[in-house]
């Protein structure tokens, strides 16, 4: 199947993905490779600005409509391209291959390295960085009388002067919004009735427009002009116009003399017809000066699809026309609007009326899931796939195998087997001397295994797999390779050396195959190499889908000195060194339910190794500890209840959860193995309250943190030591006590 990657979330590749979403194509294996999930739609940044809208109604997740449309997501920033040789090079990973690429990628703003401008002016590209900076802004002016400079009169610069200007109004305070323009008139490009308009409504709101005057610099409290006269400002915005992205830069790809991708009307690359470039980032060879408004981008995304289509199948593709006349709705903060089409300007309240309701229909057709998670309406109809709703109306998921950790065998049911198998008794088999050198083994709950060598030595080893959890190849090697050093980590030793043991879906064709196992090794070299441990050879064969594992061993220095299950006191506090929830954020993930900024922080997480959480634990005298994986919280911590004998009383409330996992649980979503972490083999005593905050407990983690046993005097200097090197959640979660009558048991406190 070709594969299709798509670089970037802008307005023309999101009707690419809601497209796929209603009208799946077989024929194509396509990737998202996006920096942020989160796609901000610039027609209603000014009213963000103004404080017309709240953040989230101008957003649009590109993650859930990825899973949705069945596309593969990659969360990592595209550096570049090498157009001949077909691979998309990503930042901190192995390049990715296509046979077709498109950009979507925008622009930044032209200017941004005259003196002062990063340091002290906010830039209105990218637009998500615009609408996370604004409230603070704001908020951090200390003026009655602030003085707001605007630099730039095109449409974006003319709204965001009237929008601040009512915005800064709203909080009683008394604007003075200048406009510097360095052309002759304001609105260059547009229509000089619509230039008109603007400037009357200038005039009647205070704000001043200054053309033919050029910025030199911007300063803390100021904006330098070239004539040597300073404006002072409170707050400056750069809207000067766009500037290309780097992303092309030192590429083999044709630029124009600004940097941007030169395009044909088919909008392929000019000499390379297997890329498209779309949107602000490119430059159509027959329309060098159209403006780069947003407008232009919408009306592409029909002709991309069909493009895209014809060019996999052999078609003659279709000549995209920019429209010589559109729509030109500007929103002037105050519940009003001025407007231009075929050379007649207008203004008033039912302009707005208008220009929000074309906003909010377009973001109908977007927006998957609402502020909290949960799928909209209309994407629960249009949805054939895996999105149901139950009898109450709620979305639920249905039944899907999970991945990652959570896929392991029980430990109710595992406990059974190795007791039938004879693995937890080898007293009266096997060589003694053999035996005599087994330090930990199945016999104990530990986290690996340790034997003594002939020759003294005391080898620790883990072997930990699981199928994968995600689509992307290369995220699933590293994460396996974290996973299985951290049992490693769990019982206070470092790894070493290590083997893989790879099982590639049957259904891949040689060059898929082979383009698998690269993405999974390079995914795992890049946890495994940070660490010093070698990666020395492995096996692989294939079955029915991607299963990665590690085989990790390391040495010893005193078999004496491992952090057990077994060795923890009575007295101790217990401190979880990451939050929880992965399971069911990955559940949500596969069923296109779970947004891109939840995804993104548990995956962050993920990928972090717990090694700087067992030196801090070895510095902080820790004798006991386990890592948190596919038994959940309670199976782990029943575990060194059993182990010790002791009774571990957990806070519940004091659980720290990644962002979304609450919500999720909240609404009866589960991974497909929370049932079975509920059976445990130690006694539980539930005395918290029934809701989300117990469940998570039973949440199967991939990749989870540490749980650390720590004398009560030594809590504090183990927490400011784990926050220091990174583990800014490491909290308490429970305390030890004595087990009476030899009653070691777990109780939900």
């Amino acid at each position: 199947m070709p594969q299709v990657v798509l670089v970037g979330a802008g307005h023309t590749h999101i009707q690419v993905l809601r497209h796929w979403m209603m009208h799946p194509d077989p024929a194509v294996e396509a990737t998202l490779v996006v920096d942020t999930p989160i796609a901000v739609y610039s027609g209603m940044a000014p009213g963000l600005v103004a404080g017309q809208y709240e953040r989230h109604e101008l957003e649009i997740d590109a993650v859930p409509l990825a899973r949705r449309a069945g596309v593969r997501v990659v969360l990592a920033p595209c550096t570049g391209v090498e157009a001949t040789n077909r691979r998309v090079l990503v930042e901190g990973r192995e390049p990715l291959p296509f046979d077709i690429a498109s950009f979507d990628v925008g622009s930044t703003v032209a200017g941004l390295e005259l003196p002062g401008v990063r340091e002290h002016a906010v830039p209105t590209r990218p637009i998500n960085r615009l609408a996370a900076a604004i409230s603070g802004r704001v908020e951090a002016l200390t003026s009655r009388q602030p003085n707001v400079v605007v630099v730039g009169s095109g449409a974006g610069g003319i709204e965001l002067a009237f929008c601040i200007d009512a915005r800064l109004r709203g909080l009683d305070l008394e604007p003075r919004v200048t406009i510097v323009e360095a052309g002759d008139r304001i609105l260059p490009g547009y229509h000089p009735a619509l230039a008109r308009r603007i400037e009357a409504a200038a005039g009647e709101r205070g704000v001043r427009a200054l053309v033919d005057t050029t910025v030199s610099g911007v300063e803390e409290n100021g904006v330098r002009l070239e004539d040597g006269r300073t404006l002072d400002s409170d707050l400056t915005f750069w809207v000067t116009g766009a500037a290309a992205l780097p992303i092309f830069r030192g590429s083999d790809l044709p630029l124009c003399d600004r940097g941007f991708a030169r395009t044909r009307s088919t909008l392929q690359v000019e000499g390379h017809d297997h890329i498209f470039a779309v949107g602000d980032c490119a430059t159509l060879i027959d329309q060098p000066n159209r403006p780069r408004a947003g407008v232009y981008a919408v009306r592409m995304g029909p002709y991309l699809i069909e493009n895209l289509e014809r060019l996999t199948t052999g078609q003659r593709l279709r000549r995209y026309r920019p429209q010589g006349d559109f729509l030109a709705l500007l929103n002037l903060g105050d519940g009003r609007a001025a407007g231009a089409k075929w050379g007649a300007a207008f203004e008033g309240r039912w302009v707005m009326r208008l220009k929000d309701r074309i906003d909010r229909r377009f973001m109908e057709r977007f927006q998957a899931l609402d502020p909290d998670g949960a799928a909209l309406p209309a994407f629960g109809a249009m949805d054939a796939g895996p999105v149901a709703h139950a009898a109450n109306g709620e979305p639920h998921s249905t039944p899907m195998f999970c991945g990652g950790c959570a896929a392991k065998v029980g430990p109710d049911r595992l406990g059974r087997a190795l007791a039938r198998a004879g693995l937890n008794d080898r007293a009266e088999t096997g060589d003694q001397v053999l035996l005599d050198q087994i330090i930990l083994d199945t016999g104990t709950p530990d986290d690996a295994v340790a034997y003594r060598t002939p020759a003294g030595d005391r080898i620790v080893a883990s072997l930990d797999a699981f199928p994968a959890f995600t689509d992307d190849p290369w995220l699933v090697g590293r994460v396996a390779a974290v996973n299985a050093c951290s049992d490693l980590h769990a019982t206070g030793v470092t790894p070493r050396f290590a083997q893989a043991l790879i099982t590639l879906p049957q259904e891949a064709d040689g060059e898929t195959a082979e383009e698998l196992l690269i993405q999974v090794l390079a995914g795992a070299r890049a946890a495994l190499d940070p660490e010093g441990v070698l990666l020395l050879g492995g096996h692989t064969n294939t079955g029915p889908e991607l299963v990665v594992g590690f085989h990790v061993e390391g040495l010893s220095e005193d078999g004496g000195g491992l952090l057990l299950k077994s060795q923890v006191r009575p007295g101790d506090a217990l401190v979880l060194t990451k939050p929880l929830g992965s399971g069911v954020l990955l559940a949500a993930d596969r069923m296109g339910l779970c947004p891109g900024r939840w995804l993104r922080a548990c995956l962050a997480s993920m990928q972090a190794s717990n090694r700087g959480a067992m030196e801090a634990a070895r510095r902080a005298g820790v004798t006991a500890a386990t890592d948190v994986s596919g038994f959940g919280l309670a199976g782990h911590l029943g575990e060194m209840a059993q182990a010790s004998g002791v009774v571990l009383e957990v806070y519940v409330d004091a659980l720290p959860a990644f962002p979304g996992a609450l919500k999720l649980l909240g609404r009866g979503e589960r991974s497909t193995s929370h049932d079975q972490n509920t059976r445990l083999p130690v006694e539980v005593e539930r005395l918290a309250a029934p809701g989300p905050r117990l469940e998570l407990v039973f949440d199967p983690q991939t990749s989870g943190g540490l749980v650390a046993a720590v004398s009560p005097e030594r809590v504090d200097g183990l927490l400011s030591d784990l926050k220091a090197r990174g583990f800014h959640g490491a909290t308490v979660i429970a305390h030890a006590r004595a087990a009476r009558s030899g009653n070691p048991r777990l109780v939900l406190a």
